[in-house]
């Protein structure tokens, strides 16, 4: 009985090591981007920003993009991770230097993914835990990636984005305080928007361990965040973003 309980434990560390030696890889960088200075406007900020694209084994990954998320259920061609990310704000300064700031926050939610070959099809589902937006927000990804040569290769999908009454609210409401200060018509969304998007990049791998990444992305803006004076009056309801992004692999 001792010499089987023994043996027993003697494999615990053995059992361990696949689990604890699991390899860190991806990508660290930087991106440099031209994008509106916040949702519907049509001033436009270049943004330097650090870049990261991390996954521990088949586990855990970490980017700007899905956050931090746990791989809960991996099966063949499908994924599903909780996951911990950031929503960005809203500063108060240029058209809206007399309106409330609002400030972003962490967000809690769930991503389904299903990748068969070059395809892949992302369902996330996300809500703010601190900060001062509300309601939910619900993003539908498809994306198709092709290996043009050794060296190159390029992706393009579309997106689409709902975001409840609560979130439209947080962002596109025109308070009775920020109508007083700027002049702007008060404005109360009543419903959720919809947004719909198209992205696209290209990359080379000009190195065993780096590349560059170019990208852009069109959204259009629908519902009651279009009508929001806040877009139709100093904004635009078409949103586009370009960017390069310098990445080191390992």
């Amino acid at each position: 009985m001792y010499r089987s309980i023994a043996c027993s434990l003697a494999t615990l560390p053995l059992l361990a090591v696949p689990a604890m030696a699991q390899p860190l890889n991806g990508s660290i960088g930087v991106s440099v981007t031209l994008a509106p200075d916040y949702l519907g406007s049509d001033d436009y900020k270049t943004r330097i920003l650090p870049d990261a694209n991390l996954r521990y084994g088949d586990q855990f990954y970490l980017n700007l993009r899905d956050g931090l998320g746990w791989n809960l259920y991996h099966q063949k061609n499908w994924t599903l991770s909780p996951f911990i990310g950031y929503i960005p704000g809203r500063d108060n300064d240029g058209d809206l230097s007399r309106f409330e700031k609002i400030d972003g926050g962490i967000t809690g939610g769930m991503r389904l993914r299903y990748q068969p070959g070059p395809w892949n099809v992302t369902l996330k589902a996300q809500t703010p835990l601190t900060g001062d937006m509300d309601g939910y927000q619900v993003i539908l990804r498809a994306g198709w990636r092709h290996s043009i040569s050794p060296n190159w290769s390029a992706g393009i999908g579309p997106n689409l984005i709902y975001s409840s009454k609560e979130w439209t609210q947080s962002l596109f409401r025109v308070s009775a305080t920020d109508a007083a200060r700027s002049g702007f018509q008060r404005y109360e969304p009543g419903d959720g928007y919809w947004r719909l998007g198209l992205s696209g990049h290209v990359n080379y791998r000009f190195s065993s361990n780096w590349s560059l990444t170019g990208l852009a992305t069109v959204t259009r803006l629908t519902g009651d965040a279009k009508d929001s004076p806040i877009v139709r009056q100093v904004g635009e309801s078409t949103q586009v973003l370009a960017g390069t992004v310098l990445s080191y692999h390992f």
